[in-house]
C-alpha cells in the first residue's frame, strides 16, 4: 500500500461510554470493573477515567487496590452490551468515510488511504464526526506502517492527532527506552539492557547477527526493523474473524476440592461453548488455564477428534485436560479457551484478544 494509515484509537472507551450515560459523572474519576464493587474481591479495572489515572489507577488492578489509590472514585460495573453497541456505531461511522477500515476490537481500528488525501485534515474529520454522533472522544495517530501509526496515537492522546514519519522517528523516539515501541515488552527490554542497549537508537543501531544470536532469527529482526520505524503496510477491509473465544473467572476462595474445580470448568465451558454457537462457529481445540495461589499459571491443550460444537464432546475435553494439571495447590483461577475452525475464504490476521 502507498499512502498514508491512520490509528484510530478512542479514548478512555469504556469510561467514556459509562459517562456518556452518567454525565453528572464527567470530570470526576470513574473506575469500570466487576460488579462496581470495589470490596469485590480479586476482581479488576477493566478502564479508569484519565481522572482516577492521576491517582494510580490502572487496568489490570485490583479494585481493591484502586479504591485506595483513590477513594473519592465512582465504580461502576461493566457492560459489554453497551460497549459492543458504541463500538459498532463508531465502527460504522468510519466506514461510512469510504477508505479500507480495518478493526482490532472494540475502540481501535486502522484505516487507509492513498498518498492523495490529506491526513491530518481526514484524522480532524474523524474525531470530529465520532464526537458528534456518538459524544465519544478518539485520538488518531498517522504514518506510513501501522506500528508507527499506533505510537503515534499515543503521543496524541487524549483526543489529539499526531504524525509520526521516517524523518521526525528518529528525533521523537530515538532516546526513548525500547519498550516505548509496540510490539516490545518488558522482559525484552531487560534483555537488550543486559546488551548495553537501552534507547531505541541504540537497538536501532545495533547488529543484525547480535539480535538473531540473542533472540533467534524472526524476533531478532523484526524487533530490529521496529527500532528503525518499520512495520505493516498493509490495511485489510475484511471484517476481522475470531480465532477462540474464551472464558475465565478468579474465585473470590481459592479452590481446593476436586469436584468444585471439575465444576468450575465444566460451566466455564458451557458458557463459552454458548457464545460458540451462538456465532455458528466450530470448536477444534479445547484449552485450559490453570492459575495457582502462587500465581503460577500454565495453559493445556488438546485437539479434538473432530471439530463440532457437541457440548458433552467439549466438556469432557475440557476436564481430560484439567487432568493434565498436577492440582496440588489451591487454584486462584480458571479459564476455558476453545478454538474455532476458521471460515472458508477468511484471514483472521492479528486482531484483538477475546
Amino acid at each position: 500500500m502507498s499512502g498514508w494509515i491512520l490509528h484510530v484509537d478512542l479514548d478512555q472507551f469504556l469510561a467514556s461510554v459509562e459517562l456518556r450515560r452518567h454525565p453528572e459523572l464527567v470530570g470526576q474519576p470513574v473506575i469500570v470493573g466487576g460488579n462496581g464493587d470495589p470490596t469485590e474481591p480479586r476482581k479488576v479495572v477493566t478502564c479508569a477515567s484519565y481522572q482516577a489515572r492521576e491517582f494510580g489507577v490502572h487496568a489490570g488492578m485490583p479494585l481493591r487496590t484502586a479504591a485506595r489509590k483513590c477513594p473519592d472514585a465512582t465504580f461502576l460495573p461493566s457492560d459489554p452490551a453497551a460497549y459492543d453497541e458504541a463500538s459498532e456505531q463508531v465502527m460504522g461511522l468510519l466506514r461510512d468515510l469510504g477508505h479500507p477500515l480495518e478493526v482490532w476490537g472494540w475502540d481501535e481500528a486502522y484505516l487507509g488511504t492513498d498518498d492523495t488525501v490529506d491526513p491530518v485534515e481526514l484524522a480532524e474529520r474523524i474525531r470530529t464526526v465520532v464526537a458528534a454522533e456518538t459524544g465519544l472522544s478518539c485520538s488518531v495517530g498517522i504514518s506510513d506502517n501501522k506500528q508507527r501509526a499506533k505510537i503515534a496515537t499515543g503521543l496524541a492522546k487524549p483526543a489529539g492527532v499526531y504524525r509520526l514519519t521516517a524523518d521526525s522517528w528518529m528525533d521523537v523516539m530515538g532516546a526513548r527506552p525500547p519498550d516505548a515501541l509496540w510490539g516490545i515488552g518488558p522482559k525484552t527490554t531487560k534483555k537488550l539492557a543486559t546488551l548495553g542497549i537501552t534507547t531505541v537508537a541504540q537497538l536501532a543501531a545495533t547488529d543484525a547477527e547480535l539480535l538473531t544470536s540473542t533472540f533467534g532469527p524472526t524476533t531478532g529482526l523484526w524487533i530490529l526493523l521496529l527500532a528503525k520505524g518499520g512495520g505493516d503496510t498493509e490495511v485489510s477491509a475484511e471484517p476481522w474473524v475470531p480465532r477462540s473465544r474464551s472464558h475465565v473467572i478468579t474465585f473470590a476462595h481459592d479452590l481446593t476440592d476436586r469436584t468444585e474445580i471439575d465444576a468450575a470448568v465444566r460451566d466455564l465451558s458451557l458458557r463459552t461453548l454458548t457464545e460458540v454457537v451462538e456465532q455458528d462457529r466450530v470448536v477444534t481445540r479445547v484449552a485450559v488455564i490453570v492459575r495457582t495461589n502462587t500465581f503460577y499459571t500454565r495453559t493445556k491443550i488438546r485437539k479434538l477428534p473432530q471439530p463440532g460444537t457437541d457440548a458433552a464432546v467439549i466438556t469432557d475435553t475440557a476436564l481430560a485436560v484439567l487432568d493434565l494439571f498436577e492440582l496440588d495447590r489451591p487454584i486462584r483461577l480458571l479459564g476455558v479457551r476453545l478454538e474455532l475452525a476458521m471460515p472458508p475464504g477468511t484471514d483472521a490476521g492479528v486482531g484483538p484478544g477475546q
